[in-house]
């Protein structure tokens, strides 16, 4: 069945206990960050019930002094306190003015009356302790709410945190809404700046759901890119330069003993692990090891398949122990696994065919193959989350963050001039 089901009438459980379908906008900014995605969405139902179609993807890329700006304050760095107030500020009239667009290029019956706002993540520190994650994600709602006269639900996470989780994965809830299946194992793989995987097994029930960050995902790829060519290019455009590479073997498995990927689920990473000062350090021993740039591209690639490879593999086995069963390798590959991947990496032909050969006997496929673009999945996934926070509806998973129970996501601004909540 595929993961957007067309909705079959008009006539479904809205905010209030109206039976009407509703129009939602998901406003995601991500780690690379390039820019905003505007997501426009139709939701019909409520909860787990939700039924979720695509109308119009916008995206706005950020002014090139903006995005300077903002990279230069992601976590490690030495700000002022003055232009993080200030980057606030301007990010929230950026989303506003994205969302404003968005909303009056819809059609008139389809035009969004609720926002689920992502912002902008520039700090995400996982604490060892309940209670001890700190983040920081910018773009004032307030603004947002201002300047597109919607209600809007920003700041996610704080919700799980202060219920001792990690905040972070946000979108297991809506990965089981929209892609549980009675009869196969799945994973849905995000690769973004980092990489993260949900493990549905068959029949899940939300207490089944096992997510976490895998590790990198674009983000050293994308960084050696940025050395190698001075900034001028930000990413390995299809995978271009991997292709005329070779992995570097002794690299990668020096890689591979990186204490995040040792760590036990729950567990979350970002640019304070595998950012621009993991770049910097490892440039002498890609250095020594060849002086082909596109060689060190390749071996980031390949740490990207083989960390998401391995952790699929973990879920598998896990899975496979939970029924009885003592796992082998080729129980591994003929479980009938599907790994549904989303974000910037599923366009990356190179990487999505480390990852087959990784995961040789399972079912890889884009994102797009079950109906949803991969450039929209975290919008679409904003948007979901804003629904259920209005709807009184708990989108945490405790089994996932490490909260000590279900929790409310999202705080709700009311523009100026109200026209309603949802």
């Amino acid at each position: 069945m595929s993961a957007m089901r067309q909705a079959k009438s008009e006539k479904r459980v809205g905010c209030g206990g109206r039976r009407r379908p509703r129009y939602v906008l998901g406003l995601m900014a991500g780690t690379s960050g390039d820019g905003i995605d505007a997501v426009c969405v139709r939701i019909d139902g409520r909860g787990e019930d939700m039924r979720v179609r695509l109308v119009r993807h916008d995206h706005r890329p950020f002014a090139a002094a903006l995005r300077r700006r903002l990279m230069a304050v992601m976590a490690p760095a030495v700000t002022r306190t003055e232009e993080i107030a200030r980057l606030h500020a301007e990010l929230g009239e950026a989303f506003g003015v994205a969302a404003h667009l968005a909303i009056e290029a819809c059609d008139r019956k389809q035009r969004p009356t609720l926002i689920g706002l992502a912002g902008q993540t520039v700090c995400h520190l996982p604490g060892s302790r309940p209670g001890r994650t700190v983040t920081l994600q910018l773009g004032d709602a307030s603004r947002v709410a201002a300047r597109s006269g919607v209600v809007t639900v920003s700041d996610f996470r704080q919700g799980d945190e202060a219920a001792g989780g990690q905040g972070a994965p946000l979108v297991p809830w809506t990965d089981w809404v929209l892609f549980r299946n009675r009869d196969r194992p799945r994973i849905i793989q995000n690769i973004g700046g980092v990489a993260n995987l949900t493990w549905l097994p068959p029949g899940a029930r939300a207490e089944d759901v096992v997510a976490f960050d895998t590790g990198p995902g674009n983000m050293i790829v994308d960084g050696l890119v940025a050395h190698v060519t001075g900034g001028r290019e930000r990413m390995d455009r299809d995978g271009r330069r991997a292709a005329r590479g070779r992995v570097l073997g002794v690299v990668l498995e020096r890689w591979l003993e990186h204490p995040f990927l040792a760590r036990r689920p729950p567990k979350t990473t970002g640019r304070e692990e595998f950012g621009r000062p993991f770049v910097e350090a490892e440039l002498g021993r890609l250095r020594r090891a060849s002086s082909l740039p596109e060689d060190w591209v390749a071996t980031a690639t390949a740490l990207t398949a083989r960390t998401i490879a391995e952790a699929c593999r973990g879920c598998v086995r896990c899975w496979l122990r939970g029924r009885g069963t003592r796992p082998t390798a080729a129980d591994v590959e003929q479980c009938g696994l599907e790994v549904i991947v989303g974000g910037g990496g599923a366009k990356n032909p190179v990487l999505m065919g480390f990852l087959a050969e990784e995961l040789r006997g399972c079912v890889v496929h884009p994102i797009d193959s079950y109906g949803i673009p991969s450039q929209s999945k975290e919008g679409i996934s904003f948007a979901m989350l804003a629904a259920a926070r209005v709807d009184g509806v708990p989108a945490n998973l405790p089994g996932v963050t490490g909260a000590r129970g279900p929790a409310l996501m999202g705080l709700i601004c009311v523009p100026p001039v109200s026209r309603g909540m949802c």
